[in-house]
């Protein structure tokens, strides 16, 4: 067991500063129990998703948020070209904190498979990003097609009848 002497200069100004004596502290810590003790398991507490959610609820109504009716669905764009899309989400608002909170099951979906339906939500930012993804998916395509022509290249020929080919590398 380590010990302190009272007559270091850090062990008087911590005593001076938080009134403890630090040989104290070392006594009564958990890790130096002394010979022959047990050791005592610590209790974790598990948390849930619902605890979660409690608490978020309980913060959400301190905003006091309101639900906003009539939203049948919430597209989110993100960076790399996919949409989280939301089929009849619940919506809560409120616009002084500008704070919204979405409830329902979100899907990521990429954006040519939203596209038809939601032509007439796209901003000028996101339609310039339809055009970088249709342009990427043609050259996708023309690629594909390369590959497939390389494909047939690669494959083992057919064989022949007749020909001896063992003579020929001789």
């Amino acid at each position: 067991m380590p010990t302190i002497s009272n007559s270091s200069p850090t062990s008087c100004i911590t005593h001076l500063l938080y009134g403890t004596n630090p040989t104290n502290q070392l006594s009564f810590s958990p890790t130096h129990r002394g010979k022959g003790t047990p050791r005592r398991k610590v209790k974790k507490v598990h948390r849930t998703a619902d605890a979660d959610d409690k608490k978020l609820q309980t913060t959400l109504k301190k905003l006091n948020v309101q639900p906003i009716q009539g939203i049948e669905e919430v597209n989110m764009f993100k960076e790399d070209g996919n949409v989280i899309h939301f089929g009849a989400p619940r919506v809560h608002a409120s616009v002084p904190s500008n704070t919204f909170a979405l409830y329902g099951h979100g899907e990521e979906k990429e954006l040519t498979e939203l596209v038809p339906g939601i032509l007439n939500q796209l901003g000028p930012d996101s339609l310039a990003s339809l055009r970088k993804l249709a342009e990427s998916y043609q050259n996708m395509q023309k690629a594909q097609g390369e590959k497939k022509d390389d494909d047939e290249e690669d494959d083992i020929p057919d064989l022949v009848e007749g020909e001896n080919f063992e003579s020929k590398v001789e």
